[in-house]
């Protein structure tokens, strides 16, 4: 019984898919573009200086009056690292029939993290003065992080790969001079591997086990999956004037199900539901002089909706919170060739109460800048950079409740990251 009970908490410990990677809340992405990535995505869902707007908000394609291309990527360098803690392994003792515990120091676990290309490719053409249709093919969700092989508390952190893949078809409508309106659908392709081990030295600390403990050391999850799930946006501008306007935008996000190979414990399963949450924006850009225009945005995620995930038959609780950020920024524009930006970001943790080495996630402060060179009047390059710094995460983890070990006590994680993104535009 005591077998059962330490093996299913071991994977509902494991199925932890999130870290601190994500570079926002929860494993969400901001990485559509390097323009928006040069001023922390402040403005980004009205701002439209390029076809990119078209993945935040649909009816801002209508801003356009000549057809724009926009091609770019991002690099996210991520610094993710166990500044201290203590693992407590079981030990089992045959001669007196009880649970005991060793415990090893894993503070100064690093490059936990990596380094994740995120491209992007938009397209928006106006049909006429009322009607526009517009492509996006970029990334909303995503995470990277893997732990050594010698990591002691591998039940506990593994390797972790999850990347998805937004497809959008959108088409705008000018109501009049002020209004516009649009809406959209997204094909979501998502794919993801994930793995957990009981480490070898923790199954000969076990005996009554036997071989069942070898037998999953590799893979108390082992999970290699992908699947398609269908999602929609809408959005709506609102102009006062040529300097002054306002975007409102929401992401209504699928269940995807990823089918493939899923093993928890002893349990298999052929599929995954993976729960993705609806995003709204409210964004703001004034020109307040020839030179210079500020902007803003407020963002709100439904992280709520990742309440638990199930991998094959056992299910884990996460209880997450809605969160989101708010950001704001300023556009400088120089002359004819160059235009400066920069922006600041308060991004909000997506975990509460429940927390994980696995899932790093804290608030997070952006700190960004870049720059428009304009090639001539139809083409540019745009360069964003971002420096984000997470904050210290102090906690103690165990497999459940009932099991005092394996645990982590004491355990402070820190996720910090640089950001760069380059990109090309062109209107024809």
């Amino acid at each position: 019984m005591f077998k059962k009970r330490l093996l299913s908490c071991a994977v509902l410990t494991a199925l932890s898919v999130t870290s601190a990677q994500t570079m926002a809340a929860g494993f969400q992405l901001n990485s559509q573009s390097a323009t928006g990535l040069g001023r922390a995505f402040a403005g980004d869902a009205v701002i439209a200086d390029n076809a990119s707007v078209a993945a935040r908000n649909p009816a801002a394609m209508a801003l356009f009056k000549e057809a724009n291309f926009s091609i770019g990527f991002n690099v996210i360098e991520a610094d993710v690292r166990v500044k201290s803690g203590t693992y407590n392994q079981p030990v089992f003792n045959i001669s007196d029939p009880s649970l005991g515990f060793e415990s090893y120091d894993i503070s100064g676990t690093n490059d936990i993290g990596g380094t994740s290309f995120v491209p992007n490719v938009h397209l928006v053409m106006p049909l006429n003065d009322k009607w526009a249709w517009g492509l996006s093919a970029y990334s909303n969700f995503g995470t990277t992080t893997e732990f050594k092989d010698d990591f002691a508390a591998s039940i506990f952190g593994g390797k972790t790969s999850v990347m998805s893949m937004n497809l959008g078809a959108s088409l705008s409508y000018r109501l009049n001079e002020q209004w516009s309106i649009g809406a959209g659908l997204d094909i979501i392709y998502g794919m993801g591997e994930l793995s957990r081990d009981f480490d070898a030295q923790g199954c000969a600390n076990l005996p009554f086990i036997g071989t069942q403990c070898q037998d999953i050391k590799a893979n108390v999850v082992d999970v290699d999956a992908s699947g398609v799930g269908l999602g929609w946006n809408a959005g709506l501008v609102y102009e006062m004037n040529e300097n002054h306007r306002f975007g409102l935008s929401y992401r209504y996000s699928p269940t995807v199900k990823a089918e493939g190979d899923v093993k928890g414990g002893l349990s298999t399963a052929n599929s995954m539901d993976l729960p993705l949450p609806d995003m709204a924006e409210f964004s703001g850009y004034h020109r307040l002089s020839d030179k210079f225009a500020a902007h803003y945005s407020l963002q709100w995620v439904e992280w709520s909706a990742f309440d638990s995930l199930q991998i094959a038959g056992i299910n884990k609780e996460y209880a997450w919170k809605d969160a989101g950020h708010v950001s704001v920024g300023g556009t400088y524009y120089l002359n004819n060739d160059w235009t400066l930006r920069a922006g600041y970001m308060y991004d909000i943790a997506a975990t509460d109460e429940i927390k994980s080495i696995s899932i790093p996630d804290s608030d997070r402060q952006w700190f960004s800048a870049g720059f428009t060179y304009h090639i001539d009047h139809k083409q540019n390059i745009d360069f964003g950079f971002t420096y984000l710094i997470g904050e210290d995460v102090t906690f103690d983890e165990t497999l459940n409740d009932a099991l005092p070990v394996p645990s982590i006590t004491d355990a402070t994680t820190r996720s910090d990251a640089i950001m760069v993104g380059l990109q090309y535009s062109r209107s024809f």
